[in-house]
């Protein structure tokens, strides 16, 4: 498949996609969507960053400019995500009223949206289910259902509300299923709410690079900071601390600066100059730590670094991949250092899924915990037995007493 207007899609999405500049489908597009324009159920394994969004989004779009179907419920196991398919999508188009349920809104706000009868209706499982329980959401006739990362949905323990969301629609609708992986719960999932799916895979991540030395220590939230700074001071080489929100960002690269360290924020709220600045400035050594977010450092032109620290777990198992892949290029030896805290449970299971799946002649997040776990207790901490986790009501690391 060479181009998009080889695929049986709407008209005017062809021509959308041309004026973005989107002219060739990726593998799992030219898979997926030729399937699902035809009516059939998917079950899709394929990592992020390969297209999965248009893969299920521009069949939808086409189907509901077609009335081919009545309404799309499309369910994600972050807001994170949902905010980005709900983006993507006005990108291609703006003709179909859609909503955004995820937590962190006002619900006022998403009952207004409801009231305008969207077709599309993006969301995290928790959220959804509220307005159902609620009577403020009716899913009896939304006939396209999309469960995008469905294992990490599994993963965050969404089974208790996806099940009955999915009860609720129509026993005659279209389902299309993506997943990086597909554990044993998934598949039988997939049987249960399937219709004689075709299975499609866009194939895998690589696992990581043997010359990377991964360090694991268990540990809890309020203790991250205080572990980070004493690995900065044991190792002065450059590294990249990856965290998960812009908040955090600018405050660990603000509290390490004080204590010293020369550090500096990369993410998403920085504009086009300051971000070059940045990025110039680590890369000709004026500094030697960038704190960043996964957004801010995709397509970071950086070569090498000594160390990746991921001060807080990806969302996306397969992105644990693309953070440490930074260290540990051109054949030369790096490591990386994960700090994990009870409230990474998850996430963590998930890293350790998806390393463990990706063939045997690689060392599994699991072995790497215990690996991490068998130095003397006189030695620093990065080389010490792990800690215990925390309680689920830790205190943040950046909390002062007033």
């Amino acid at each position: 498949m060479n181009s998009f207007s080889d695929l049986n899609i709407d008209s005017g999405l062809k021509t959308q996609l041309s004026k973005l500049e989107f002219n060739q489908p990726t593998p799992i597009q030219a898979k997926v969507i030729p399937l699902v324009i035809e009516g059939n159920d998917v079950l899709a394994t394929a990592p992020t960053g390969t297209g999965k969004t248009l893969a299920f989004g521009l069949p939808m779009m086409t189907q509901l400019i077609n009335r081919n179907i009545h309404s799309a419920l499309i369910l994600t196991p972050t807001r994170e995500l949902a905010i980005q398919i709900l983006k993507e999508f006005k990108k291609i188009s703006n003709q179909f009223k859609s909503v955004l349920l995820i937590g962190g809104e006002p619900f006022h706000k998403q009952l207004r949206d409801l009231k305008a009868n969207p077709r599309v209706i993006i969301g995290t499982p928790g959220r959804v289910m509220d307005h159902i329980e609620r009577g403020k959401l009716s899913i009896t006739k939304t006939d396209y259902l999309v469960l995008d990362e469905t294992d990490r949905m599994l993963d965050m323990g969404f089974a208790m509300q996806i099940n009955p969301i999915i009860e609720t629609m129509p026993k005659e609708k279209q389902t299309v299923l993506f997943s990086a992986t597909l554990p044993h719960k998934l598949r039988l999932m997939a049987k249960k709410y399937l219709n004689n799916p075709k299975e499609i895979s866009a194939g895998t991540l690589n696992a990581p690079a043997k010359k990377i030395k991964q360090h694991t220590t268990h540990l809890e939230q309020k203790d991250k900071f205080k572990h980070l700074n004493e690995l900065m001071q044991a190792h002065p080489e450059s590294k990249i601390v990856f965290v998960a929100t812009k908040r955090s960002c600018d405050q660990i690269a603000t509290t390490l600066s004080k204590k010293g360290h020369r550090a500096e924020a990369l993410h998403g709220d920085l504009n086009q100059g300051k971000r070059k600045r940045v990025t110039q400035a680590f890369h000709s050594g004026k500094f030697n730590t960038l704190i960043a977010t996964d957004v801010a450092a995709r397509g970071l032109d950086i070569p090498h670094v000594e160390h990746v620290i991921n001060f807080d777990l990806p969302y996306h198992p397969e992105d644990y991949i693309h953070r440490i892949g930074r260290t540990a290029r051109a054949d030369q030896d790096g490591s990386a250092w994960n700090l994990v805290s009870a409230e990474d449970k998850f996430k963590w299971n998930a890293i350790e899924r998806f390393i463990s799946s990706e063939g045997k002649d690689h060392t599994s997040a699991k072995q790497l915990s215990r690996k991490s776990n068998t130095k003397s207790r006189k030695e620093p901490w990065y080389k010490t037995k792990s800690k215990k986790p925390a309680s689920s009501n830790s205190k943040k690391y950046f909390n002062k007493k007033k």
